[in-house]
């Protein structure tokens, strides 16, 4: 019986603690997302991490894909809130064999973000992203240079017109005659 506790229990206890220690620190795959991140709120009954969803379109018109994430780094967090609506390209780790949610609710974990400053619609075909204008009463956003050392950054915008409502026509008293046919 002392040999149970004395030798089996420390060495189930050790294995699993190297277990998880190998499972956060090891990753199945690394990449990078882009797309829009359309929802990023932090959750969770006892262990709270940050999930997210991205919206991945391959090409206008094309049904988007949605990307689910987890943020551990509470800086990172706060990158992806100030870029929300803008395209970014978000770097994860994936990870593999963690159990319950206290890690987060998916295998994705996001470390890094960039914002793309130029959308791709066809290979050769680029159109630059507007810059945001600031709305009276909120915080501007920096600008952003080109991505390309050669990209020439977007026009200003042109301040548009209000429309005027449209006057309503009064329909004609009497329909016009139609010339009778010559014989």
């Amino acid at each position: 019986m002392k040999r149970f506790f004395f030798v089996i229990v420390p060495l189930v206890v050790v294995l699993g603690a190297l277990y998880f220690y190998l499972a956060v620190n090891w990753n199945y795959s690394t990449g990078e997302r882009a797309g829009w991140v359309q929802k990023f709120s932090k959750k969770g009954w006892i262990c709270k991490t940050w999930e997210g969803e991205l919206a991945v379109v391959t090409m206008p018109g094309t049904m988007q894909e949605k990307f689910l994430f987890t943020v551990w780094d509470d800086q990172t967090a706060a990158n992806i809130n100030k870029e929300m609506g803008r395209r970014v390209s978000l770097h994860y780790d994936e990870k593999v064999g963690l159990p319950g949610s206290c890690f987060g609710e998916t295998r994705h974990w996001v470390t890094g973000i960039s914002v793309v400053a130029e959308v791709p619609l066809a290979p050769g075909v680029v159109v630059p992203v507007p810059q945001l204008q600031p709305v009276p009463g909120q915080r501007a956003l920096p600008p952003q240079p080109p991505s390309r050392p050669d990209a020439s950054p977007p026009p200003p915008a042109q301040p548009t017109q209000p429309m005027q409502p449209m006057q309503p026509t009064q329909p004609p008293s009497q329909p016009a005659a139609l010339p009778s046919p010559q014989k």
